[in-house]
């Protein structure tokens, strides 16, 4: 009987595989930014920040979905639920793109954050299968680094879009997008969860591997940090558009100014992958809160003396160098968090995905639904995030017998 292997795609190619795959989370967010206006009017919302609601329920059903498909891939292998969720994002796309009303938007919206949960949050038990510690941190920051490329392209690819069609069309682009990507998934990556590690699917399980990732210190305070500082980001994204474009005048340009940013956050992680093995991830997360910590405060003084109105060329300076910040944390939070849990990487990544992903959707709706013309409510959320992502790295730290790298 022959017995066919399948060949494991190299590095480069494993990288660019799970960053594109993990790109459809970032295109359905920024990609959606230049035609919130018109979607908002085409189905009748009743305020403008109502259409910030968009992105919102996506993330909603993003945080949701990871605790829902996660723990499925430690019971029946990586690669079922990664096909599953693409297909359930590919269903979500197409239901927003037939929507008639704002509601069933919405609905087929939160559809699309479940299915882009499940590959999301597997790809980090995959890549937890096969590396850990300093590697695991510089391989998750060379993907995040690859990730966030798309952002500096998806604002100006949904604005190209909407000149030559209407906002549907974005939709369609997505759904393209996630069948190339499935197949290009299912023919080149092989399972890394054997069969002798999956274990039976039971709740009893899950909620056991629950109470295991909520009651470890270092995962549980590294998670929220994680959510708190992702929580200004998903707060930028809600306000973003209504920023450039209201506030400063942008028109069809703010996508430039938002690739600008995304490059400073994309460069950071880059470099981050590339000192983090001889820095360590705790010193480079600290230091790198702490200049973000100092920066927005600087900038929310300036702005609150400005009545609010900050000139664009301090606030693009101000929060390029937050985002650059960023970049730094974001792969290294992760990577410490999930550094405990090697024994139920499926179910912990699930967790902390899932807990980071409410707890930052939630704070980048409130302080989004604040926005009042002004840039203050952001540089407001921004402190505080950056203030709380700070205060439970502290805390996850205290009397941890766990050494972090």
């Amino acid at each position: 009987m022959n017995t066919t292997i399948q060949k494991k795609p190299g590095y480069r190619e494993f990288v660019t595989l799970m960053a594109v795959i993990i790109s459809l989370t970032a295109l359905s967010i920024d990609m959606m930014l230049p035609g919130l206006p018109e979607m908002g009017k085409d189905l009748g919302i009743g305020h403008p920040n109502d259409a910030q609601l968009v992105i919102s329920f996506f993330l909603f059903g993003f945080g949701i979905g990871q605790l829902l498909l996660g723990p499925l891939s430690d019971s029946f292998g990586r690669k079922p639920i990664i096909f599953t969720g693409i297909l359930i994002f590919v269903s979500g796309c197409l239901i927003s793109s037939l929507s008639t009303g704002f509601e069933s938007m919405l609905a087929g919206r939160f559809i699309q954050g479940i299915g882009a949960a499940g590959p999301r949050t597997v790809i980090m038990a995959l890549i937890r299968d096969l590396y850990t510690g300093r590697p695991m941190a510089r391989i998750m920051s060379t993907i995040m680094a690859i990730f966030i490329f798309i952002p500096t392209i998806a604002p100006g690819l949904g604005q190209i879009i909407l000149i030559v069609a209407d906002w549907r069309t974005i939709f369609t682009v997505l759904m393209i997008q996630g069948i190339v990507v499935l197949t290009w998934f299912c023919i080149r990556q092989p399972e890394t969860l054997p069969k002798k590690d999956q274990h039976p699917f039971s709740v009893k399980q899950i909620l056991k591997g629950f109470m295991e990732v909520i009651g470890n210190r270092l995962s549980l305070g590294y998670t929220l940090a994680s959510g708190f500082i992702s929580g200004a980001l998903l707060s930028y994204l809600n306000s973003i558009q209504q920023i450039f474009q209201d506030v400063y005048g942008l028109g069809k340009e703010f996508p430039v100014y938002m690739a600008v940013l995304a490059l400073s956050l994309g460069g950071a992680s880059y470099l981050n992958s590339r000192i983090v093995m001889r820095l360590g991830m705790r010193v480079l997360s600290w230091r790198a809160i702490t200049l973000f910590i100092i920066i927005m405060i600087i900038y929310l003084a300036v702005t609150i003396i400005l009545n609010g109105h900050s000139p664009l060329w301090l606030m693009m300076t101000c929060f390029s160098l937050s985002f650059f910040c960023m970049g730094i944390i974001f792969g290294n939070l992760n990577a410490i968090a999930m550094e405990p849990l090697a024994h139920i990487a499926g179910v912990g990544a699930a967790v902390i995905g899932c807990l980071a992903s409410l707890l930052s959707s939630v704070l980048g709706m409130i302080v989004g639904r604040c926005f009042d013309g002004t840039t203050l409510p952001l540089a407001i959320g921004f402190v505080i995030c950056g203030i709380l992502t700070a205060t439970f790295m502290y805390w996850a730290e205290q009397n941890c017998l766990t050494e972090i790298s």
